[in-house]
Protein backbone atom coordinates (compact mmCIF):
# COMPACT_ATOMS: atom_id res chain seq x y z
CA UNK A 1 0.00 0.00 0.00
CA UNK A 2 2.91 2.57 0.58
CA UNK A 3 4.20 1.51 -3.15
CA UNK A 4 0.82 2.69 -4.40
CA UNK A 5 -0.39 5.99 -2.06
CA UNK A 6 0.34 9.01 -3.46
CA UNK A 7 2.18 11.85 -1.79
CA UNK A 8 5.58 10.13 -1.18
CA UNK A 9 7.39 11.53 -4.55
CA UNK A 10 7.55 14.75 -5.80
CA UNK A 11 6.79 13.23 -9.31
CA UNK A 12 3.38 11.63 -7.83
CA UNK A 13 -0.01 13.89 -6.86
CA UNK A 14 0.58 15.49 -3.29
CA UNK A 15 -2.78 13.95 -2.21
CA UNK A 16 -1.59 13.11 1.77
CA UNK A 17 -3.60 9.44 2.06
CA UNK A 18 -2.25 6.79 4.51
CA UNK A 19 -3.71 3.83 3.40
CA UNK A 20 -4.41 2.41 6.33
CA UNK A 21 -6.27 -1.33 5.79
CA UNK A 22 -8.61 -2.18 8.37
CA UNK A 23 -9.50 -5.71 8.34
CA UNK A 24 -13.24 -5.75 9.36
CA UNK A 25 -13.90 -9.49 8.66
CA UNK A 26 -12.67 -12.83 7.78
CA UNK A 27 -9.62 -13.19 9.47
CA UNK A 28 -9.39 -14.70 13.41
CA UNK A 29 -5.96 -15.01 15.11
CA UNK A 30 -4.05 -14.41 11.70
CA UNK A 31 -5.73 -17.09 10.03
CA UNK A 32 -8.86 -16.50 7.28
CA UNK A 33 -12.01 -18.30 8.40
CA UNK A 34 -13.93 -18.94 5.66
CA UNK A 35 -15.72 -15.79 5.23
CA UNK A 36 -15.73 -12.60 2.77
CA UNK A 37 -12.47 -10.56 3.61
CA UNK A 38 -13.39 -6.97 4.81
CA UNK A 39 -10.66 -4.66 3.57
CA UNK A 40 -11.89 -0.97 4.63
CA UNK A 41 -9.45 1.81 3.16
CA UNK A 42 -10.47 5.88 4.39
CA UNK A 43 -9.94 8.58 2.02
CA UNK A 44 -9.17 10.65 4.09
CA UNK A 45 -7.55 13.54 2.07
CA UNK A 46 -10.29 14.30 -0.41
CA UNK A 47 -11.34 18.20 -1.49
CA UNK A 48 -14.60 17.70 -3.56
CA UNK A 49 -14.82 21.51 -3.22
CA UNK A 50 -12.13 21.89 -5.58
CA UNK A 51 -14.04 20.55 -8.09
CA UNK A 52 -16.70 22.86 -8.09
CA UNK A 53 -15.66 24.43 -11.18
CA UNK A 54 -16.19 21.32 -13.32
CA UNK A 55 -19.72 21.00 -12.30
CA UNK A 56 -20.60 21.72 -15.81
CA UNK A 57 -17.64 20.54 -17.71
CA UNK A 58 -16.68 17.16 -19.41
CA UNK A 59 -12.72 17.11 -18.44
CA UNK A 60 -11.17 15.70 -21.78
CA UNK A 61 -10.11 12.56 -21.57
CA UNK A 62 -11.34 11.27 -18.30
CA UNK A 63 -14.79 9.32 -17.93
CA UNK A 64 -17.07 11.86 -17.98
CA UNK A 65 -18.27 11.61 -21.65
CA UNK A 66 -18.92 7.83 -21.84
CA UNK A 67 -20.58 8.11 -18.36
CA UNK A 68 -23.00 10.35 -19.37
CA UNK A 69 -23.62 8.60 -23.07
CA UNK A 70 -24.10 5.41 -20.86
CA UNK A 71 -26.06 6.73 -17.49
CA UNK A 72 -27.16 10.05 -18.45
CA UNK A 73 -25.37 11.38 -15.11
CA UNK A 74 -21.63 11.74 -13.79
CA UNK A 75 -20.56 12.67 -10.25
CA UNK A 76 -18.09 15.66 -11.14
CA UNK A 77 -16.45 15.29 -7.80
CA UNK A 78 -13.17 13.32 -9.29
CA UNK A 79 -12.90 10.88 -11.26
CA UNK A 80 -15.23 8.65 -9.77
CA UNK A 81 -14.55 5.07 -10.52
CA UNK A 82 -11.59 5.86 -13.46
CA UNK A 83 -10.21 7.71 -10.50
CA UNK A 84 -6.85 5.56 -9.65
CA UNK A 85 -7.92 5.82 -5.80
CA UNK A 86 -9.93 2.80 -7.43
CA UNK A 87 -6.71 0.71 -7.52
CA UNK A 88 -6.30 1.06 -3.56
CA UNK A 89 -8.59 -2.28 -3.22
CA UNK A 90 -6.62 -4.14 -5.68
CA UNK A 91 -3.53 -3.56 -4.02
CA UNK A 92 -4.83 -4.66 -0.62
CA UNK A 93 -6.29 -7.76 -2.40
CA UNK A 94 -3.29 -8.87 -4.09
CA UNK A 95 -1.38 -8.46 -1.26
CA UNK A 96 -4.04 -11.45 0.39
CA UNK A 97 -3.03 -13.66 -3.20
CA UNK A 98 -0.01 -13.28 -2.94
CA UNK A 99 0.19 -15.32 0.12
CA UNK A 100 -0.93 -18.26 -1.64
CA UNK A 101 1.57 -18.36 -4.52
CA UNK A 102 4.54 -20.03 -2.76
CA UNK A 103 7.72 -19.99 -4.39
CA UNK A 104 6.03 -17.60 -7.48
CA UNK A 105 7.66 -14.21 -7.68
CA UNK A 106 6.23 -11.39 -9.39
CA UNK A 107 8.30 -8.21 -10.16
CA UNK A 108 7.03 -4.73 -12.10
CA UNK A 109 8.87 -1.73 -12.58
CA UNK A 110 8.00 1.33 -14.82
CA UNK A 111 10.67 0.79 -17.97
CA UNK A 112 10.38 3.63 -20.03
CA UNK A 113 8.59 7.19 -19.33
CA UNK A 114 7.97 9.37 -22.36
CA UNK A 115 9.48 7.18 -24.76
CA UNK A 116 12.98 7.33 -22.88
CA UNK A 117 14.58 4.36 -21.11
CA UNK A 118 16.78 6.54 -18.77
CA UNK A 119 16.81 10.03 -16.79
CA UNK A 120 13.03 9.53 -16.24
CA UNK A 121 13.55 12.43 -13.66
CA UNK A 122 14.53 15.00 -16.45
CA UNK A 123 11.50 14.21 -18.53
CA UNK A 124 9.40 14.35 -15.58
CA UNK A 125 10.24 17.70 -14.01
CA UNK A 126 9.86 19.01 -17.65
CA UNK A 127 6.28 18.08 -17.96
CA UNK A 128 5.67 19.03 -14.37
CA UNK A 129 6.78 22.61 -15.92
CA UNK A 130 5.11 22.76 -18.82
CA UNK A 131 1.82 22.04 -16.85
CA UNK A 132 1.44 18.48 -19.15
CA UNK A 133 1.79 14.80 -18.35
CA UNK A 134 3.62 11.71 -19.81
CA UNK A 135 2.51 8.02 -20.73
CA UNK A 136 5.05 5.42 -19.74
CA UNK A 137 5.36 1.22 -20.23
CA UNK A 138 5.30 -0.86 -17.63
CA UNK A 139 7.08 -4.59 -17.57
CA UNK A 140 6.03 -7.35 -15.69
CA UNK A 141 8.04 -10.81 -14.75
CA UNK A 142 6.57 -13.56 -13.22
CA UNK A 143 8.94 -16.45 -12.30
CA UNK A 144 8.75 -19.96 -10.73
CA UNK A 145 5.21 -20.36 -12.74
CA UNK A 146 4.69 -23.63 -12.96
CA UNK A 147 4.44 -25.21 -16.65
CA UNK A 148 0.24 -26.38 -17.16
CA UNK A 149 -1.44 -23.78 -16.51
CA UNK A 150 -4.11 -22.43 -18.03
CA UNK A 151 -6.93 -23.31 -20.94
CA UNK A 152 -6.23 -23.81 -24.39
CA UNK A 153 -9.61 -21.59 -25.41
CA UNK A 154 -11.75 -19.69 -23.08
CA UNK A 155 -9.24 -19.61 -19.64
CA UNK A 156 -5.99 -18.94 -21.51
CA UNK A 157 -3.56 -17.32 -19.41
CA UNK A 158 -2.60 -14.90 -21.67
CA UNK A 159 -6.27 -13.90 -22.35
CA UNK A 160 -7.23 -13.26 -18.22
CA UNK A 161 -3.61 -11.62 -17.53
CA UNK A 162 -4.52 -9.90 -20.36
CA UNK A 163 -8.47 -8.47 -19.11
CA UNK A 164 -6.75 -7.87 -15.75
CA UNK A 165 -4.27 -5.68 -16.74
CA UNK A 166 -6.49 -3.67 -19.00
CA UNK A 167 -8.94 -3.49 -16.01
CA UNK A 168 -6.56 -0.95 -14.31
CA UNK A 169 -7.15 2.46 -15.34
CA UNK A 170 -4.90 4.32 -18.01
CA UNK A 171 -3.79 1.14 -19.38
CA UNK A 172 -4.48 0.56 -23.23
CA UNK A 173 -2.63 -2.44 -23.84
CA UNK A 174 -0.50 -5.58 -23.40
CA UNK A 175 2.06 -7.38 -25.01
CA UNK A 176 3.77 -10.71 -24.22
CA UNK A 177 7.03 -11.73 -24.62
CA UNK A 178 8.57 -10.64 -28.06
CA UNK A 179 5.11 -8.69 -28.81
CA UNK A 180 4.53 -6.06 -31.52
CA UNK A 181 7.85 -7.15 -32.68
CA UNK A 182 6.93 -10.62 -33.15
CA UNK A 183 4.89 -8.89 -36.28
CA UNK A 184 8.21 -7.97 -38.16
CA UNK A 185 10.33 -11.92 -37.04
CA UNK A 186 10.42 -15.01 -38.83
CA UNK A 187 8.75 -18.20 -37.68
CA UNK A 188 12.31 -19.17 -37.44
CA UNK A 189 13.06 -16.45 -35.51
CA UNK A 190 10.82 -16.28 -32.93
CA UNK A 191 9.77 -20.05 -32.27
CA UNK A 192 11.47 -21.38 -29.22
CA UNK A 193 13.80 -23.93 -29.56
CA UNK A 194 14.38 -26.07 -26.63
CA UNK A 195 17.71 -28.87 -25.54
CA UNK A 196 17.92 -31.21 -23.05
CA UNK A 197 14.44 -30.01 -21.72
CA UNK A 198 14.97 -26.16 -21.57
CA UNK A 199 14.08 -24.03 -24.00
CA UNK A 200 16.54 -21.88 -25.69
CA UNK A 201 14.53 -18.32 -25.55
CA UNK A 202 11.44 -17.09 -24.74
CA UNK A 203 10.10 -15.18 -27.60
CA UNK A 204 6.43 -16.50 -26.40
CA UNK A 205 6.52 -14.86 -23.01
CA UNK A 206 6.32 -18.10 -21.01
CA UNK A 207 3.04 -19.03 -22.49
CA UNK A 208 2.06 -21.03 -25.85
CA UNK A 209 -1.15 -22.28 -26.65
CA UNK A 210 -2.87 -20.06 -23.56
CA UNK A 211 -0.77 -22.87 -21.00
CA UNK A 212 2.15 -21.61 -19.20
CA UNK A 213 5.61 -23.61 -20.35
CA UNK A 214 7.37 -22.84 -16.98
CA UNK A 215 9.77 -20.45 -18.50
CA UNK A 216 9.06 -16.51 -17.09
CA UNK A 217 6.08 -15.14 -18.20
CA UNK A 218 6.99 -11.76 -19.24
CA UNK A 219 3.93 -8.79 -20.62
CA UNK A 220 4.42 -5.09 -21.05
CA UNK A 221 1.84 -2.43 -20.58
CA UNK A 222 1.41 0.89 -21.83
CA UNK A 223 -0.29 3.75 -20.31
CA UNK A 224 -1.03 6.44 -20.81
CA UNK A 225 -0.61 9.94 -19.75
CA UNK A 226 -2.77 11.29 -17.01
CA UNK A 227 -5.68 12.89 -18.56
CA UNK A 228 -5.72 15.85 -15.95
CA UNK A 229 -3.32 18.32 -17.65
CA UNK A 230 -2.92 22.46 -16.39
CA UNK A 231 -3.09 23.53 -20.21
CA UNK A 232 -6.18 24.59 -21.43
CA UNK A 233 -8.01 21.91 -23.70
CA UNK A 234 -11.05 22.11 -25.93
CA UNK A 235 -14.39 20.19 -24.95
CA UNK A 236 -18.28 20.59 -24.38
CA UNK A 237 -20.12 21.93 -21.24
CA UNK A 238 -22.94 19.13 -19.86
CA UNK A 239 -24.95 21.37 -22.31
CA UNK A 240 -23.64 19.97 -25.35
CA UNK A 241 -22.05 23.76 -25.71
CA UNK A 242 -18.40 23.86 -27.12
CA UNK A 243 -15.73 24.96 -24.76
CA UNK A 244 -12.25 26.02 -23.60
CA UNK A 245 -11.41 24.36 -20.14
CA UNK A 246 -8.46 26.19 -17.93
CA UNK A 247 -8.00 24.09 -14.74
CA UNK A 248 -6.65 25.91 -11.70
CA UNK A 249 -2.94 25.96 -11.27
CA UNK A 250 -3.10 24.12 -7.64
CA UNK A 251 -4.43 20.91 -9.14
CA UNK A 252 -3.53 18.25 -7.84
CA UNK A 253 -2.44 15.15 -9.91
CA UNK A 254 0.38 13.01 -11.06
CA UNK A 255 2.79 14.05 -13.59
CA UNK A 256 2.80 10.27 -14.94
CA UNK A 257 0.05 7.96 -13.46
CA UNK A 258 2.50 4.72 -14.46
CA UNK A 259 4.56 5.70 -11.65
CA UNK A 260 2.30 4.36 -8.77
CA UNK A 261 1.23 1.02 -10.79
CA UNK A 262 3.52 -1.52 -10.71
CA UNK A 263 2.18 -2.58 -7.10
CA UNK A 264 -1.25 -2.70 -9.10
CA UNK A 265 0.34 -4.44 -11.98
CA UNK A 266 2.01 -7.11 -9.32
CA UNK A 267 -1.72 -6.93 -7.49
CA UNK A 268 -3.86 -7.95 -11.21
CA UNK A 269 -0.85 -10.94 -11.75
CA UNK A 270 -1.05 -12.38 -8.65
CA UNK A 271 -5.06 -12.84 -7.85
CA UNK A 272 -4.65 -14.24 -11.67
CA UNK A 273 -2.16 -16.77 -11.21
CA UNK A 274 -4.16 -17.25 -7.63
CA UNK A 275 -7.02 -18.48 -9.75
CA UNK A 276 -4.90 -20.62 -12.02
CA UNK A 277 -3.13 -22.85 -9.29
CA UNK A 278 -6.84 -23.13 -7.92
CA UNK A 279 -8.24 -24.55 -11.35
CA UNK A 280 -5.90 -26.46 -11.90
CA UNK A 281 -6.37 -28.89 -9.18
CA UNK A 282 -9.38 -30.07 -11.20
CA UNK A 283 -7.68 -30.41 -14.39
CA UNK A 284 -6.31 -34.14 -14.31
CA UNK A 285 -8.88 -36.81 -14.59
CA UNK A 286 -8.83 -39.45 -11.41
CA UNK A 287 -10.53 -42.83 -12.00
CA UNK A 288 -13.20 -43.24 -9.70
CA UNK A 289 -13.81 -46.54 -8.50
CA UNK A 290 -17.15 -47.74 -7.92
Amino acid sequence: MKRRRPGSSPFTSPRKEKDHVEILSGVFEGKSTGAPITLWIPNLDHQSSSYDEVKEVIRVGHGNYSYLKKYGIFDYRGGGRASARETSVRVAAGAVAKQLLGDIDIQAQVVEVGGETSNFKAILEKVMEEGDSVGAIIECIIKNVPAGLGDPIYEKMEANLAKAMLSINACKGIEFGSGFSASKMRGSEHNDEMEDGEFLSNHHGGILAGISTGEDIVFRLPFKPTSSVKKPMKTLSTGGRSITYSPKLNTRHDPCVALRAPVIVEAMAALVIVDFLLLNNCSKFEKILL
